[in-house]
């Protein structure tokens, strides 16, 4: 045995099931390792695309994602979608090829100092030496990537490394035991939770990841305090619970932001700050907020709890609940928000104007998918707009990036997704800027058969870009941001899929409901009408919070 097999057999015990990734020269024994392997290969087109599926593989099923490429240049190639995950908070191992222990103190052929430059976007990262350290890297790394708050981990593999012969075998792998907050701070937190007469509750991503959502759903009902979640916490409460205010973090200020204006206790339940930042909604660090989450809360000046709840989410919200004494019923005025989202919602359902305002797109989009369907959101204005208007029953159902937020990871990440639920509709909703960065991996989902739908919200320009210069410097005052694009209904089609153009706003949920039902990947081309952005800027900046 070599060590490229020891380091194969590693991963199967690490319950590894895909490695996304490309071939090179410096991880051909590891190619070769996985020949013999239950592990399946994925053969990317771009290691960015291996790497975002790794990611989004990893934030589905809470194990980490893998992907690998070879030196130099495939792995600044990798660096993106690892920087993603480990700002996301999704567990990732990236495995790159190096060259030989006995070429790196020479200048040498694509030979970069790989450790030294993933350091800053890992939780940790290791260059295998010595064959025999193999089980330790790869346990230690799998361990690492895992643990809350989940991230990335990079072992870097060099050529010579990888063939020598080595004996070794996998090290078992320790159970983690769940933590448990101190009584103290559970009665604290109940306290103040029943002397408060306005409490809110912002729920991060960090709840999902700790399968909270049944105990954060009975939390907030029968305390009855209202729920507003980040674009990463989506469905952690049903988007039609009588208390959901939905989803915070827009740049602008919005019906929920009043939410926080007039609260006397924030009680942030698996909040990453990295989601939305508290000074958007604390800037003077005067709101009381109680922190419950797996991890002690960052510091930041404007989020410093008057008391941390530190252990499993679910069990610290059940012993809160047990000794909290609050019978009162939300505010008039929150519950006249809660109206106020539903009432702006509703209002596009029914509009015909074309270009599809972004909206009414959305909205006819939740109508075509399931419960438990996935939309996963790429990065630009539809971003904004979809964490607005995309709302959910349950998590996991929409995936936004939204700790790096990186352009082009809805085409990887449906395919990441697709193959963990082969059975849910998916669809990648992406602005044209973002498709034509990894749409060369549509080629990988037809391969691989993963069929799913890729929504393209046309406006031939990087939208949300805009919308900042005309939110900076004013109304029509942009540059830079305009561009072509190829007819996206035929590139479909040259790759072998389905392609679809919408030309009225009434084609959209029929051609949507034909394309789920490919059993090859589908294109569709939406015109979008982002007039609708400086619109609401507009309307955000009129609004006006009143108890």
């Amino acid at each position: 045995m070599n060590t490229a097999e020891l380091l194969v057999k590693c991963l199967e015990n690490e319950g590894v099931q895909y490695v996304f990734g490309l071939p090179g020269e410096e991880n051909l024994h590891v190619l070769e390792a996985l020949k013999n392997s239950s592990i399946k290969f994925i053969t990317t087109r771009h290691e960015q695309g291996a790497a975002f599926m790794a990611d989004v593989y990893g934030r589905l099923t809470g194990k980490a994602g893998v992907c690998l490429s070879t030196l130099g240049p495939g792995a600044t190639n990798l660096m993106t979608g690892v920087a993603d995950a480990n700002l996301d908070g999704a567990p990732l191992v990236a495995i790159t090829g190096q060259v030989g222990t006995d070429r790196m103190h020479i200048e040498s052929h694509q030979y970069l100092d790989l450790v030294a430059m993933f350091a800053p976007v890992t939780k940790w990262n290791k260059q295998i030496v010595r064959p025999s350290i193999t089980p330790e890297v790869v346990r230690k790394g799998f361990k690492r990537a895992e643990t809350e708050k989940p991230g990335a981990v990079h072992i870097d593999l060099p050529e010579n490394i990888a063939a020598m012969p080595v004996e070794g075998k996998p090290l078992r792998i320790d159970k983690m035991e769940k933590t448990y907050a101190s009584f103290a701070s559970i009665r604290a937190a109940a306290a103040a939770i029943s002397q408060a007469s306005n409490p809110i509750i912002l729920v991060g991503n960090g709840a999902i990841r700790a399968h909270a959502s049944d105990a954060l759903t009975q939390f907030a009902t029968q305390l009855n305090i209202p729920v507003a979640n980040t674009f990463m916490g989506k469905g952690v409460i049903p988007y039609t619970h009588p208390l959901a205010l939905w989803a915070v973090g827009l740049q602008q200020r919005d019906f929920v932001n009043c939410g926080f204006d007039n609260t006397d206790l924030v009680i942030a339940v698996g909040y990453d700050l990295i989601e939305f930042s508290p000074k958007k909604w604390n800037p003077d660090g005067k709101i009381p907020i109680i922190h419950v989450g797996a991890n002690h809360s960052e510091i930041d000046s404007s989020y410093i709890p008057i008391i941390e709840v530190v252990g499993d989410i679910s069990d610290s919200l059940n012993e809160i609940l047990k000794v909290a004494d609050r019978q009162g019923k939300p505010t008039p005025y929150a519950l006249t928000l809660r109206d106020n989202i539903r009432a702006d919602y509703k209002q596009y359902a029914d509009d015909d104007s074309f270009p599809i305002k972004p909206q009414k797109l959305i909205y006819d989009l939740r109508q075509v998918m399931g419960p438990d369907d996935i939309v996963i959101s790429d990065v630009g204005a539809h971003k904004m707009w979809i964490a607005r208007h995309y709302h959910c029953h349950s998590p996991n159902t929409c995936l936004i990036s939204n700790g790096f937020a990186a352009m082009g990871i809805a085409i990887p990440g449906a395919i990441a997704a697709k193959i963990v639920h082969p059975d849910r509709k998916v669809v990648a909703a992406t602005g044209d800027g973002g498709f034509m960065m990894n749409c060369q991996e549509l080629e990988t989902a037809l391969r691989v058969g993963t069929a799913f739908v890729t929504l393209i919200f046309n406006d031939g320009g990087y939208g949300l870009i805009e919308w900042k210069q005309e939110n900076q410097f004013g109304q029509g005052n942009s540059s830079f941001v305009h561009f072509n694009n190829p007819d996206f209904v035929k590139f479909a089609e040259s790759m072998g899929l389905k392609g679809y153009r919408v030309n009225a706003a009434t084609d959209l949920i029929p051609i949507l409901k034909e394309a789920l039902a490919q059993d090859v990947p589908t294109v569709i081309d939406c015109p979008v009408d982002y007039r609708e952005n400086a619109r609401f800027t507009q309307k955000s900046g009129e609004l006006s919070c009143t108890t």
